[in-house]
């Protein structure tokens, strides 16, 4: 091999400048002298033939033009994971530290910081206080001596290697196997090669919580295969590696609390159940899968189902699904409380954002956070009123009666809406005259006619004023003012519907329209100060 060529270049991750590539082809090439590096790059944009020259081909690659030859001393082929801890934080020997030096190091939320470090077992004793290290774009490639790591930096628990030249998951192992209390691993940005077949399992993980494996060309049959040395890894990060096949864990992963798939193309939807049986899986992170449905075949209309026992937090955000009978089937799933939908073709069914938010809420009954935003009670009990009146002609039309013996609502419409006879449990089932003549609530300027009342003063008269459903809270509040002259101090609204006796809604939100709390005409407005 060539002087500067390492033995085991081939296969071997290199940088040459900002450009990431990996080596294809060792050798001589037709009518040049000396010896060439094939390079696959990542960016194609920095190639220029398809690993071929003057019509022999000397390498492969995945694009037409994603490669190139570079001579030998072009390209980096890293350095040792101590020798890059060193450099980064200011500890190496080429450093002149006899007066000492000041270096302050930021790593996720924690700072560490040196100062007049005048020997070498000064330095000695700095590695040691590492606990977050961060090497990103530091050239890792490989190890280095063997228990180096071990002897120099004992107390490591978070380390991030993203974005360097580790060429192998075996590297990997070597690095992570002298880090003994090793909790925290990200490795993202390094593609590399993942071991087929069973191996020999290593101990060296046997700490790891957290493991971020993104844009590492990672496939699911990789990961389950080396996740048999992960036995107590909780969250995993698996985004952007091709992943469109899923196969069950069925011995793996069982103390999995989170997992984040998102920027992998899924096959379909189906993909999910043979992750549903993940026993403590609590965050499902799907966003940009490309699935188009999700159903949950094994619960019927209003039932919950086996699948996911443990899921309270879903985002699905960025997909293709444009049904609506995906987000019914989301109330099957027992501990869901958050949910993220945005960027969804059924989302653009419906023009007004806010009746949106609410179909959403009224469709999933345990739903606590929706795309971030926490949803108060006031909001959910709104929003479920609203839904009960909307599609009451509906359930009126399909056979849905207010007498339980009479009421036989269709399947087609127990399909569309599984959550409605619940919803008649809860607040009653809707009447025919309740329902003549009445628009949905989300229409504007609808006038209420409200009984306003001062609980604090009582020989003050009611008063009967009729209100735009449209008008905020912070405009009634001005009228109050005038209305009743009271003096200048906050107003706290609550109102008592006069169909359920003895609740009282909080009016906290001086934003909000009063249809936002489901007002209706024959309420009484509560006024306190």
């Amino acid at each position: 091999m060539a002087a500067g060529v390492p033995p085991d270049a081939l296969g071997r991750r290199v940088s040459c400048g900002t450009d990431y590539g990996t080596v294809r082809y060792v050798g001589s090439v037709s009518q040049t002298t000396g010896i060439w590096l094939g390079v696959e790059w990542d960016d194609p944009q920095r190639g220029k033939h398809d690993g071929s020259y003057e019509g022999t081909q000397y390498f492969k690659c995945r694009h037409p033009k994603g490669g190139s030859f570079i001579r030998p001393n072009k390209a980096n082929f890293g350095v040792d994971f101590l020798s890059a801890v060193k450099d980064r934080y200011g500890l190496n020997d080429k450093q002149d530290v006899q007066y000492g030096t000041g270096n302050t190091v930021v790593f996720g939320t924690k700072t560490v910081e040196f100062v007049g470090m005048d020997s070498v077992a000064e330095q000695q004793r700095q590695l040691n206080k590492l606990v977050d290290i961060s090497v990103r774009e530091c050239a890792v490639s490989h190890a280095g001596q063997e228990e180096e790591i071990s002897r120099t930096c004992a107390n490591m628990r978070h380390i991030n290697l993203s974005k360097n030249l580790i060429s192998s998951w075996e590297t990997v192992i070597a690095i992570a196997s002298q880090v003994q209390k090793l909790e925290t691993l990200n490795v993202s940005e390094n593609k590399m090669r993942f071991p087929s077949t069973s191996t020999f399992i290593s101990s060296a993980f046997s700490n790891l919580k957290t493991l971020a494996l993104n844009q590492t060309e990672i496939t699911w049959t990789e990961v389950l295969l080396c996740a048999q040395g992960w036995p107590v890894l909780e969250e995993l990060y698996l985004s952007s590696n091709n992943i469109t096949v899923l196969e069950r864990p069925d011995t793996v992963l069982q103390t999995l609390r989170l997992l984040d798939l998102s920027d992998n193309q899924l096959l379909d939807g189906n993909q999910l159940h043979l992750i549903a049986q993940l026993p403590r899986l609590e965050q499902l992170i799907l966003r940009n899968t490309g699935i188009s449905s999700i159903h949950f075949p094994d619960a019927g209309f209003g039932c919950k189902t086996k699948m996911f026992p443990s899921l309270k937090r879903l985002a699905i955000n960025d997909n293709k699904i444009s049904q609506w009978s995906s987000i019914n089937e989301l109330d099957k799933l027992p501990s869901l409380r958050a949910l993220q939908c945005n960027n969804n073709p059924f989302m653009d069914t419906e023009k007004n954002p806010e009746t949106l938010i609410q179909l959403i809420i009224a469709k999933i009954s345990q739903l606590e956070v929706l795309n971030n935003c926490e949803i108060l009670p006031a909001e959910r009990r709104g929003a479920e009123l609203d839904y009960r009146k909307i599609f009451g002609k509906d359930w009126l039309e399909a056979g849905g009666h207010w007498n339980p013996e009479k009421n036989k609502p269709s399947e087609e419409f127990l399909a569309a809406h599984p959550r409605y006879p619940a919803l008649c449990l809860k607040y009653g089932a809707p009447e025919e005259g309740e329902l003549k003549g009445q628009q949905p609530l989300t229409l504007k300027n609808q006038l209420l006619t409200l009984t306003i009342k001062c609980p604090e003063k009582p020989e003050q008269k009611p008063v009967e004023k009729k209100l735009p459903e449209s008008m905020t809270i912070q405009k009634v509040k001005g009228l109050l003012y005038r209305l009743l002259k009271i003096p200048g101090s906050e107003l706290k609204l609550s109102y008592e519907s006069s169909k359920l006796e003895g609740k009282e809604v909080e009016l906290d939100n001086d934003l909000k329209p009063l249809q936002f709390y489901s007002i209706e005409s024959g309420d009484c407005v509560l006024v306190r100060w």
